[in-house]
């Protein structure tokens, strides 16, 4: 279990960077807990990310957060990608280079490839946050069933994101109660994604991402996408099949799952 947070703040509000740096160590001391390990902060131009981790691999050149190879790409992550040799070893190929042996470079790397459609090939759990100097843009991303938690909140002033509401509370933004949050509440005894207790914060969705990006002094572009959803089930089994054959998949698909989570927990 680790934990992340940050924002990105509109120039025209932005304070001195003594004064993000401030807010930002004060976002992740709360969620220290969840990372006593280690901690790391990465500041350009209004965006703050930062990172509390609980070493598990790469002990020794796993410290994030972790840029790509010109520094214009940074990012914090929470989880496990399962198959990142496999990803590794095909970005390699294609004339990456890696300083560390952790799956969070990965990501960087396979997002220099591939944008935001990077998050559709990790197989994993996962809640992360990347800054992309060359866009101004801040981009968050959740796994397909939502195992990592991140809360968000859009507000006139810029994006902040944490693993816990209470990075937001640190921050001290806002919060107001959500009575339809309430209301969903009693209704199924817990508040279902996207809303949170407050009106102000969200929480990203499973299987999607929200890209927060600034241009100018204009409005923040903010774009939201879902790059996996649970597949519909099948009602009636197709022609010629049979329950030993269904079992056999069933079988099949939960050794395989268990298999590339024994690859990382025998390095």
């Amino acid at each position: 279990m680790c934990g992340i947070a940050g924002f990105l703040v509109k120039d025209r509000v932005a304070p001195p960077e003594a004064v993000l740096a401030d807010v930002l160590t004060k976002m992740c001391d709360v969620i220290q807990h969840r990372g006593p390990d280690d901690a790391g902060y990465h500041f350009d131009r209004g965006c703050g990310i930062g990172m509390r981790r609980l070493s598990i691999i790469d002990l020794a050149s796993g410290h994030q957060p972790i840029s790509n190879e010109d520094g214009s790409v940074w990012i914090v992550f929470n989880g496990e990608i399962y198959q990142f040799q496999h990803l590794r070893e095909e970005l390699e190929a294609k004339g990456h280079r890696f300083r560390t042996r952790s799956d969070t470079e990965v990501i960087l790397h396979l997002y220099e490839e591939r944008g935001v459609e990077c998050f559709s090939e990790l197989r994993g759990m996962f809640a992360l946050a990347l800054w992309d100097a060359r866009q101004n843009k801040l981009i968050l991303a959740r796994d397909r069933f939502g195992k990592k938690p991140l809360y968000y909140a859009s507000l006139d002033r810029g994006l902040y994101f944490g693993s816990e509401l209470k990075c937001l509370h640190a921050a001290k933004l806002p919060l107001d109660l959500d009575k339809e949050a309430l209301r969903l509440y009693f209704l199924f005894g817990y508040i279902p994604d996207p809303w949170s207790p407050f009106q102000q914060v969200r929480k990203l969705p499973p299987g999607s991402w929200l890209s927060y990006e600034l241009d100018g002094s204009g409005p923040a572009k903010v774009q939201q996408g879902t790059y996996w959803k649970m597949p519909v089930p099948v009602e009636q089994a197709a022609p010629g099949d049979t329950r030993d054959a269904a079992a056999a998949r069933v079988r099949e698909g939960f050794d395989e799952a268990v298999r590339i989570r024994m690859v990382r927990m025998c390095r």
